[in-house]
C-alpha cells in the first residue's frame, strides 16, 4: 500500500501519469530556478519572503496549467479557466507543514514549498563558499 489509494492520480493511464509527472517536473523546476535566482542576491529574510509569495501564487494560479493538460488527455472538457479568488495565506501554509488535505497533489506541493524556500540560501551559501562563481 502506498497511502495514497484513492488518488485521482491512481485513475489515469500510465502514459497519462508520465505525463503529468513530466508537467509538474517543469514547472517545479522553473518556480525553483526562479527563487533562486532572484533570491540570491537578496537578504535572506527578504529571499524567503518572495520564495512564500511565489509559492502562494504557484497554489493560487498553477491549478488552470494542470487544466490545460488535463484538456489533451481527457474529451469534452471545456476550456475555462478554473482559477478562483486567491486563497487564504492558511492554505499554502497547511501544505508547507503537511497538515492539508492527504493527497500527492498537496503533499508534493508542500515539498516543491520547501525547495523553493531552500533554494536561494542554498544558492547564497554556494556563492560564499566559493563554489559557485
Amino acid at each position: 500500500m502506498n497511502g495514497y489509494e484513492g488518488d485521482s492520480f491512481f485513475t489515469l493511464t500510465g502514459v497519462q501519469q508520465v505525463g503529468l509527472l513530466g508537467v509538474t517536473a517543469v514547472l517545479s523546476l522553473l518556480m525553483v530556478t526562479i527563487v533562486a535566482r532572484a533570491g540570491r542576491p537578496l537578504p535572506w529574510l527578504v529571499g524567503m519572503g518572495l520564495s512564500l509569495l511565489a509559492f502562494y501564487l504557484f497554489v493560487w494560479l498553477s491549478p488552470q496549467i494542470y487544466y490545460a493538460y488535463y484538456r489533451q488527455i481527457f474529451d469534452g472538457l471545456p476550456r475555462q479557466w478554473v482559477v478562483g479568488l486567491p486563497p487564504s495565506p492558511m492554505v499554502p501554509i497547511k501544505m508547507l507543514i503537511f497538515s492539508s488535505q492527504h493527497n500527492l497533489s498537496h503533499h508534493g506541493q508542500g515539498l516543491l514549498g520547501w525547495l523553493m524556500i531552500l533554494a536561494p540560501l542554498v544558492v547564497r551559501w554556494r556563492k560564499a563558499v566559493g563554489r559557485d562563481e
